[in-house]
């Protein structure tokens, strides 16, 4: 099945009642929302000519365009390659080489990170801003959903790997369809007068989120800041009803730290999912002080998209359960449909209690890696997803996650991978090692530091550094602090020893 129905559904059924909201200003309903979606895949396949199974990228940050462009890709049967439009222009480049994008679309805010990314391919992707001239020319006739197998790929997740080099999960239309369903299932219901704050980025997981409020025909708000700023989202939330916000843990940690929120109408405030990262205890306890009894946490990745375990609201307020406190600190169980085991190297089940590799077997689970076979051999094997995080199950199936095997930083809900800082630092030439872990931070989840050894005779200025870090990578990359140090500690077989860097900076 074609997720374009989904839409196309709701503008027939629901045609009247609103979808979009630019703050608290309807911009369009259901069926004015389908007709733009169909409009623009009859102009791509009219004017662009991009045959089915071509990808479409899309940097954008969330507006009203955003949403009917993902669904216009679909209806046209092509491919969206939603990209984090916090990327530095070098990164966009990479992702648009790599999946081999015809189209970009754009908000006029991004233009010149897309124009800057574009230059120096070859074909040259054509760069459509949302609104503009072109964009208004594409509203050809509307087309029907192009009729497509379920496997067949619907959007590339674009998530960094080990070797910092961006890799490409495939979602088919299936995968999306199974965690839209188990949204409803597992997370929480939706009525058709609720709406979805996209105060996170629509190009993860907020904009996966979208897809069960389309499908129960409900609406989607776009604060005019096109992000997350508490005072507006508590303005909104005094404005609307029955509203879920996705957001990061440092994005709830924010909200419930505002000197305005303690005491504010949070009547229009449904449901907080939170997931990206972890949760600290004492941090999910204020949230539901403040907050109230809203929080459903998921633990998920772009291979099995928000969709591995949860841990549901009445987790969250059953306080006489003996282990409250262990499950609160948990991520909960697994999903409906969701085969989750911890496994040694070798594969076999860990018994409770016992920390071992999170792997998955669902239908939400990725088909592989684009154009990247080594990844997928050793991501997938014999139908388990590798996750890569570490953790444990209790005796009831709750997990807990205890670290992360790839090193991962999390800061604001973004990834970041310390290799590939690394490999930028080192191209100064008064940089002779670096290591990068995180710091926690209480903003943002964690900070990156990097710990870095001087060339002989030279002293690496942080300045430099910095200057060299916004050349080649996202600005919410760079370090936050750099350390010289004589030397960096390591293993006899010459491998850094990241754990010890993190113990020399609770020791300060």
């Amino acid at each position: 099945m074609n997720l374009a129905r989904l839409l196309d559904r709701a503008g027939r059924v629901a045609s009247g009642r609103v979808a979009m909201w630019r703050g608290t200003e309807p911009v369009a309903t259901h069926a004015e929302l389908a007709s733009q979606a169909a409009a623009l895949a009859g102009g791509i396949r009219a004017h662009l000519g991009l045959p089915p199974g071509e990808r479409v990228a899309l940097l954008m940050t969330n507006g009203p365009e955003t949403l009917p462009a993902l669904f216009a890709c679909w209806q046209a049967g092509l491919v969206a390659v939603p990209v984090n439009a916090k990327l530095h222009a070098r990164e966009v480049a990479f992702i648009l080489e790599h999946s081999g994008a015809r189209l970009l679309f754009t908000t006029p805010d991004l233009a010149g990170t897309a124009q800057e990314a574009v230059s120096g391919l070859l074909p040259q992707p054509e760069v459509i801003e949302a609104g503009g001239a072109a964009w208004r020319a594409l509203l050809a006739a509307p087309v029907p959903p192009h009729p497509l197998e379920a496997s067949e790929p619907a959007w590339l997740f674009y998530t960094s790997g080990t070797t910092g080099r961006p890799k490409g999960a495939i979602l088919s239309h299936r995968n999306l369809l199974a965690m839209t369903q188990g949204y409803f299932t597992e997370v929480d219901s939706i009525a058709p007068g609720d709406a979805v704050l996209h105060a996170a980025p629509m190009s993860h997981g907020s904009g996966l989120y979208a897809l069960p409020h389309v499908a129960a025909m409900a609406g989607q708000i776009l604060p005019e800041s096109g992000g997350f700023d508490p005072e507006e989202i508590l303005r909104l939330l005094a404005h609307h009803r029955g509203v879920t916000i996705f957001a990061a843990p440092t994005m709830v940690g924010r909200l419930v730290r505002w000197p305005g929120t303690e005491g504010a109408d949070l009547s229009g405030l449904k449901t907080v999912v939170y997931g990206g990262g972890p949760m600290y205890l004492a941090d999910c306890q204020a949230a539901l002080r403040v907050l109230g009894p809203r929080l459903v946490q998921i633990y998920g990745q772009g291979e099995s998209p928000m969709t591995i375990t949860v841990l549901p609201r009445q987790c969250h307020v059953d306080i006489e359960h003996p282990r409250y406190l262990e499950r609160l600190a948990s991520v909960g169980f697994a999903q409906a449909g969701i085969e989750l085991r911890v496994a040694a190297q070798d594969g076999s089940s860990l018994p409770p209690g016992e920390t071992g590799e999170v792997i998955v077997r669902a239908p939400t689970v990725m088909e592989g890696y684009w154009r990247n076979p080594e990844a997928t051999a050793a991501s997938l094997r014999d139908g388990w997803l590798w996750t890569g995080d570490m953790g444990s199950l209790d005796e009831d199936g709750f997990l807990t996650l205890k670290d992360r095997s790839k090193d991962l930083i999390i800061s604001g809900g973004s990834n970041i991978y310390p290799r590939e800082v690394e490999e930028v630092l080192l191209l100064h030439p008064e940089v002779a090692e670096v290591s990068v872990v995180g710091r926690p931070q209480a903003d943002w989840g964690e900070e990156v530091v990097a710990f870095v050894v001087a060339a002989p005779g030279t002293s690496p200025k942080p300045e430099a550094l910095d200057a060299l870090c916004l050349e080649r990578i996202a600005r919410f990359k760079r370090p936050k602090e750099y350390r010289v140090v004589p030397s960096l500690p390591k293993n006899n077989y010459g491998k850094v020893l990241k754990t010890e860097l993190r113990r020399w900076l609770e020791r300060g």
